[in-house]
């Protein structure tokens, strides 16, 4: 009879084992981060169909769930995976393709890069990006007498690190017909002893890159793929693409049919008339992927280029307040068009008249609207009187601009405007979120730069001793949520992403040391071990 009882029992044992439901993935022995609203923090989930489906203790995951594999983590620190909030990933894909100008220290150094550049690869045509002048000893704009000698008749384009100028040599300004006369609106063309030096400033670039040879789809394939390499690298899964044209929208597109793309992007699709209407009339779309549910819009240009509109002159140029790139009317028009639709309006604006334009023409086009999500990315120089305008409205910011910005930016706007410069802090109080991202390849991609920018403000020398305006520091449990949930509620996407939730996507990344204990000094070198997008490894 015992020897019965004994069969039974392990028959039912048996039984109740296959019962046991089935998971993709258990993650086991893990010092995880979990990013909810509680903030707390776990030693291991469950993984099934790419989507977390249950948060415990090890052995209770275990017991309750077979699963094809078993990651034992190793103690190693989890977070979900980060998300940027601000970027330009094909742009990514061209700099990791073409001559690195970022850290150049001369002109000198720019030319030899060039040079050496183009004697490996004999193009007919170069491109490349990422010089800043404030970074040299003369800080003035270059010229390029030294390109025209050089490259006679190879047009190249250096554009500088922000995007909003470029130098062009001569063969190049041929292209677009560019001379010593030439005008644009919302452009600006710099001289020197009344000639052209061959820097071009905001949409005064457009004249030759219009004419600019395209790329061709199987180069610009690479350059996308090359780009989700280099982001899974550092730990994101999604990335905000600010300012999207068309046929780059339809290669990304083909890209995700064929399974080639991966990164989970969220598209602001260029704010120009035709986009506004295509898209108003087909309306949001969304996929695993790709989600295309806001314009982009700029108002103004960049603060190291002078392009930055500014309610007073600069304060080391008198003879200029900076450049409204695209007309308040039309603005206004396009908010009002889009204030009626479910899609976000995201509008560019550095200087502290472009944000006081915008915050004004947003609180009109919202009023009695709920919800909308209407985003200012980089807002770096507001109006003390301003601030209180973001109660609902998303500040997008980027804090390597301040610890990249901060050697010069009292120089351009002076002592007084810079206390509501790079005011991080301020923003977060105002609206309560803010989403954080790098606006790479402006700045380098790693979002752990952004993460130590943020809280130390200082460089990696850890200049200056006290940090740069450390009253608008950002706590470490600020800024992580600002790369990971609060970022994903500025798309819409805080039910699905952004923190490790059941019913959410199983995106997370496995450091080699914990951001949140460690020196603040050392948070730059992190290193990402493994990243898993939908809980499969992609890094």
């Amino acid at each position: 009879m015992k020897k019965l009882l004994v069969i039974v029992l392990l028959g039912t044992v048996l039984t109740c084992q296959k019962e046991k439901p089935q998971v993709d993935t258990i993650v086991i022995n893990a010092h995880i981060y979990t990013v909810n609203d509680k903030f707390e923090k776990a030693e291991a989930f469950a993984i099934k169909d790419g989507k977390f489906v249950d948060i415990a203790a090890a052995n209770i995951l275990q017991s309750k769930y077979a699963a094809d594999t078993i990651i034992n983590a190793e103690g190693k620190t989890i977070f979900p995976g980060f998300i940027d909030a601000h970027a330009h990933f094909e742009g990514l894909g061209n700099n990791l393709l073409s001559v690195d100008l970022m850290g150049t220290t001369s002109f000198d150094d720019v030319l030899k890069r060039v040079i050496r550049f183009q004697n490996e690869k004999q193009l007919p045509f170069v491109y490349a990006r990422g010089w800043d002048q404030n970074d040299w000893e003369d800080q003035s704009y270059p010229d390029n007498a030294l390109l025209n000698q050089l490259f006679p008749d190879t047009p190249i384009a250096l554009g500088r690190i922000d995007g909003h100028a470029t130098l062009f040599n001569q063969a190049a300004l041929d292209l677009g017909k560019v001379t010593n006369t030439s005008s644009v609106a919302g452009g600006a063309f710099i001289k020197k002893e009344g000639k052209l030096t061959g820097v071009l400033v905001d949409k005064a670039q457009n004249l030759v890159y219009n004419n600019w040879p395209t790329a061709s789809v199987a180069q610009r394939v690479e350059a996308l793929l090359a780009a989700q390499k280099e982001c899974f690298k550092y730990g994101l899964t999604t990335v905000v693409d600010a300012g999207v044209h068309a046929d780059a929208i339809a290669i990304m597109d083909s890209l995700y049919q064929t399974n080639q793309l991966k990164i989970r992007l969220y598209v602001m699709a260029s704010g120009t008339e035709q986009q506004i209407d295509y898209y108003l009339n087909k309306g949001v779309v969304k996929t695993d992927g790709l989600h295309i549910r806001s314009f982009k819009i700029s108002a103004d240009g960049a603060l190291g280029s002078r392009g930055a509109l500014l309610r007073e002159p600069y304060s080391d140029a008198k003879h200029t307040y900076g450049l409204p790139v695209t007309s308040l009317d039309y603005l206004e028009n396009a908010a009002k068009r889009i204030a009626n639709s479910n899609f976000q309006l995201n509008t560019h604006a550095i200087g502290d008249s472009a944000n006081h334009a915008v915050l004004n023409i947003y609180q009109k086009v919202l009023e009695g609207k709920k919800d909308k999500r209407w985003r200012i990315e980089h807002a770096q120089i507001v109006s003390a009187a301003d601030f209180e305008k973001f109660n609902n409205i998303i500040p997008s910011v980027q804090p390597t601009h301040a610890t990249s910005d901060m050697y010069w930016a009292e120089d351009r706007i002076g002592a007084e405007r810079l206390k509501g410069a790079y005011a991080y802090k301020k923003l977060l109080e105002s609206y309560g979120k803010l989403a954080l991202g790098t606006d790479f390849p402006v700045e380098k991609v790693n979002p752990f730069l952004t993460f130590y920018a943020a809280v130390a403000r200082q460089d990696l020398d850890a200049f200056p001793a006290d940090g740069f305006q450390k009253e608008n520091a950002l706590s470490r449990e600020e800024a992580l949520r600002g790369m990971t949930i609060w970022a994903a509620y500025a798309n819409f996407e805080e039910a699905e992403k952004g923190s490790i939730e059941v019913g959410k996507w199983a995106d997370f990344i496995i450091l080699d040391q914990d951001i949140m204990t460690a020196n603040i000094k050392q948070v730059p070198y992190t290193k990402v071990l493994q990243t898993y997008l939908g809980g499969v490894r992609v890094h």
